[in-house]
């Protein structure tokens, strides 16, 4: 092998080793060099191959869109005339990946298709199985979720099979299917999924696979009602993207903005989201806030500007916005703008068939009929939210679900029955803020709690049987244990609630010494 080839590859080892520890700016480095070394050895495939993972990695490490946008340019040029090979596949699937963050789903669905199929001709399982998923997530969010589950479970199956060469692209399938089934509002898939990127997180030491976990999983838990974990998950998954990917901490902060507006901490969340910059996400929040100061036209407008991002076909992405309009023109006393919104909100949530979304399009009918004086049809569909909240296992919405419809209530004389829901819904919102003040871990037993601190230092099973006397079988049965307890996906997510607990224990001592 010639000395420019060995160099090439060497460097290209070195620039995923530095990739795999999170250091950005090694594996930039490394890749640039490999870049050059391959076409100073003429290889054009080799040179294409890394101007694709520098792409992927000045946007994951650097947020920089029109730098990946050059390497991928650079890419295509090099692999102009050559027949396909794997890397023709690379540059589909990055190329379809850049287009959905662009909105360009139709371009994300051609290039998705491209990668499947040239995975599957060319006998590269990485290929097939991520362009499947971007297929897949790209089709669950344009509402068509039977087609796009069914690339996705296809998919996943290939990666918990162990067909993929590299490690990256499992993770990166797992992914988009926690995405996809948060689209959907299918929490309880969701934590399942979560838990399994958590376990390849602790077993790859991937700080950047673990925040992705930590923010999905926290995100699922705020919703769910659990704040105490929610909390500790979402604070260390800013953490983690903050020194793995900091381009990526938006999501997180703007999470766990929503979660100080309904914690009643609106200070807090607007802090917060003047971190988080100017995603969907974190515009959101700042629309709810809007809506909960009483300033229903900001809110609104807010909530059009995000529909005006998204084009009419993109179904599930538009739908917290859909939702969100509806309330505001309810409080606008604007009924034909409301309704409006409703119709595609509908659809949306009858593609999905999920609880939560099902019941969320319920209480936004149910307001609009009751801003409009439909007393009798609000009182059926916002009993028809409650039910659908009860079900879902969501409190917070179901609070809200309640206090909603104590008006149509009693603008129909029946005051008692009103009452009862008020009071229902305030019960129900102060438990939830007060459990958010309990560290969850007082579940814990006392030797869990012992082989959790162990863990959380970074103790293997097998170091935690020697420190503890037991057998590793048995730390293996209290490490389940403990995150059954705490619903937690992985160690490492146990890890940060007991960090987050012990943080807030040394708070409370501190200001006793005070």
């Amino acid at each position: 092998m010639p000395v420019t080839s060995q160099r090439a590859e060497g460097l290209e080892q070195e620039s995923w080793s530095a990739w795999w520890r999170d250091d950005g700016d090694a594996a930039i480095a490394a890749r640039e060099a490999a870049f050059a070394a391959y076409r100073k050895g003429a290889d054009d495939l080799g040179a294409a191959r890394m101007a694709i993972w520098l792409a992927a990695d000045e946007l994951d490490f650097r947020g920089a869109v029109p730098v990946a946008s050059g390497w991928l340019e650079r890419a295509r040029r090099l692999l102009a005339g050559h027949i396909d090979a794997p890397e023709h596949g690379w540059l589909a699937f990055h190329e379809g990946y850049l287009a959905r963050l662009a909105g360009d789903d139709a371009r994300a669905l051609a290039c998705g298709a491209h990668a499947t199929a040239l995975g599957r001709a060319l006998g590269v399982a990485d290929l097939e199985m991520l362009g499947l998923a971007l297929e897949g997530a790209t089709r669950v969010a344009h509402a068509d979720v039977a087609g796009g589950m069914r690339r996705l479970d296809e998919a996943t199956t290939a990666a918990l099979a162990g067909e993929a060469a590299l490690a990256i692209a499992p993770a990166w399938t797992f992914c988009f299917l926690v995405s996809a089934c948060m689209a959907v509002q299918d929490y309880e898939r969701a934590g399942t999924w979560c838990a399994r990127i958590g376990e390849f997180a602790d077993r790859h030491g991937s700080r950047y696979m673990l925040a992705f976990c930590r923010a999905e999983y926290g995100a699922a838990d705020l919703v769910r009602g659990r704040w105490a974990a929610a909390e500790a998950l979402l604070e260390a998954a800013v953490e983690d993207f903050t020194r793995a990917r900091p381009g990526m901490t938006g999501g997180a902060l703007a999470a766990l903005a929503e979660l100080r507006r309904r914690q009643g901490r609106d200070d807090a969340a607007r802090a917060l989201l003047a971190r988080a910059g100017a995603g969907a996400a974190a515009e959101l929040v700042r629309a709810r806030l809007a809506l909960d100061g009483g300033d229903a036209r900001a809110a609104a407008e807010r909530a059009e500007r995000l529909l005006r991002r998204l084009p009419p076909e993109a179904g599930l992405a538009r739908a917290p916005a859909l939702e969100l309009l509806a309330h505001a023109c309810a409080a606008r006393r604007d009924p034909a703008a409301a309704e409006a919104a409703l119709a595609p909100l509908r659809a949306a949530a009858a593609s999905a068939g999920t609880a939560p979304l099902l019941a969320r399009a319920d209480l936004a009918a149910g307001v609009v009929a009751a801003a409009a004086g439909r007393h009798e049809e609000a009182r059926r569909l916002l009993e028809d939210a409650v039910d659908g909240f009860t079900a879902a296992g969501v409190p917070y919405e179901l609070a809200v679900a309640r206090r909603a419809l104590a008006a149509p209530l009693d603008a129909l004389g029946r005051h008692a029955d009103a009452e009862r829901e008020r009071r229902a819904a305030g019960a129900a919102l102060e438990a939830l803020r007060a459990a958010a003040g309990r560290p969850p871990l007082p579940a814990l037993s006392a030797r869990e709690r012992e082989v959790l601190e162990l863990v959380a230092a970074g103790a293997t099973n097998r170091q935690v049987a020697d420190r503890l006397v037991l057998s590793e079988h048995t730390v293996h049965r209290h490490v389940a244990n403990i995150l059954r307890k705490l619903d937690l996906p992985s160690r490492a997510a146990a890890a940060a609630v007991l960090a987050r607990e012990m943080a807030r224990s040394g708070d409370d001592d501190g200001g006793r010494a005070a």
